[in-house]
């Protein structure tokens, strides 16, 4: 007889600071206190220098899934909260992090060196024409990843 699977032991889930986002962040904290496993709460964020007219152009295509973080010290901030709603919740160890890019190549990149065997994305941008028709982070990280991925219902 073959040993059962064993519990996640490391669970990565992405923020942007947003309601929907800290939904699955309680979300992930939740399991990962469950599971005794490791929670890393991580955030994408553009540099300050970001030329305006490019985040423009992005809110303009992408809309609700356009960068919510411009800045570093901003997104720090971002996963501090998020690691006290996940801590709430359960999660008894939490690593952030910060990193400047793209949402969803920041979360593969995460999953990646943290060897992560869960991913958590909320469903923000799953529902829309513009998640359909462009992609969505939940949508595009779920397809791309190498681990589990939950995807929690945090919208209304």
């Amino acid at each position: 007889m073959s040993e059962p699977a064993s519990a996640y032991s490391t669970v990565v889930v992405g923020t942007d600071g947003s309601e929907s986002s800290l939904r699955a962040v309680a979300r992930a904290g939740a399991l990962a206190g469950a599971c005794g496993a490791t929670l890393v709460v991580a955030c994408a964020y553009l540099p300050t220098e970001a030329d305006e007219r490019e985040l423009a152009r992005a809110q303009d295509v992408l809309g609700d899934e356009a960068y919510q973080v411009v800045g570093a010290h901003p997104a720090e901030d971002t996963v501090r909260t998020a690691a006290e709603r996940a801590a709430a919740a359960g999660a008894g160890k939490v690593r952030t992090v910060a990193v400047m890019g793209s949402p969803v190549e920041t979360l593969l990149d995460v999953v990646r060196r943290e060897n992560a065997d869960l991913l958590v994305v909320g469903n923000r941008g799953l529902n829309g024409i513009k998640g359909r028709l462009l992609g969505s982070v939940p949508a595009d990280a779920t397809r791309r990843s190498q681990c589990d991925v939950l995807v929690v219902h945090t919208t209304d």
